[in-house]
């Protein structure tokens, strides 16, 4: 345990406690504090400025990250027949509906999205108290239920991700991985911001986007200057 206390520290150390970086230097720094031996994931945490208790101040959205996660994303195509071949073509990694329901039933999660189809979400609602806690229940407003299976499939595979404000105000995403090089992270962290920022709720009142960090995996945080995110 000391070992780590010591690398964590050292990570600290080169981080200035008062400053704001700028993205591009956050995108730098990140790399150089991950102290982990695997590709560690590159995360971002926004603190918005509304009430998530309110309905009319959900913040939740979708956006097609420029350069991906970095992470191999298995898709589950929940869908009829006649659109099996076009899901197994765009990528889907497991393909089918009622054997695929009843072993989700069972226990089975190994999958990290799901896409399915208007027609058979009576179906699929039926694993709402399996999929919902885990956050892999499909949804009209991030583009997983669909008929456009394929599409969605190859959107999830290219890197378009779901993102949700949780009961603290606070949006929190990977956007890439440590072996990124540094623009990539800085677009990817952009096209995020951008795509949080649009979606402002009219109702929300004050300072929005309160403040932004930027860590790796196990990796202390770095503060993110705002004013600077569309630079």
């Amino acid at each position: 345990m000391a070992r780590i206390a010591k690398k964590r520290k050292e990570a600290v150390s080169k981080i200035e406690v008062a400053k704001q970086y700028n993205l591009n230097e956050a995108a730098a720094l990140v790399k150089k504090i991950t102290t982990v031996k695997f590709d560690a994931s590159v995360d971002i945490d926004v603190r918005l400025g509304i009430d998530p208790r309110k309905a009319n101040q959900m913040v939740r959205g979708v956006v097609s990250l420029p350069h991906g996660t970095g992470k191999t994303v298995r898709v589950l195509a929940l869908c009829t027949p006649e659109k099996e071949q076009e899901a197994k073509d765009a990528g889907a990694d497991f393909v089918g509906l009622d054997d695929l329901v009843e072993k989700i039933k069972g226990g089975w999660t190994d999958f990290d999205v799901v896409i399915t189809m208007p027609p058979v979400m009576a179906k699929v609602g039926q694993l709402g108290r399996i999929l919902g806690p885990r956050g892999l229940m499909p949804n009209p407003k991030s583009g997983t239920v669909t008929m456009e299976v394929g599409n969605a499939v190859k959107e999830v595979k290219q890197g378009k991700i779901d993102f949700k404000v949780d009961k603290f105000g606070i949006v929190h995403t990977s956007i890439g991985k440590v072996s990124f090089d540094e623009q990539k992270i800085v677009d990817n962290a952009r096209e995020f911001l951008r795509t949080v920022n649009k979606l402002k709720p009219s109702s929300a009142k004050g300072t929005y986007m309160k403040s932004v960090y930027i860590s790796s995996t196990m990796s202390p945080g770095i503060k993110i200057d705002v004013k600077t995110t569309d630079e």
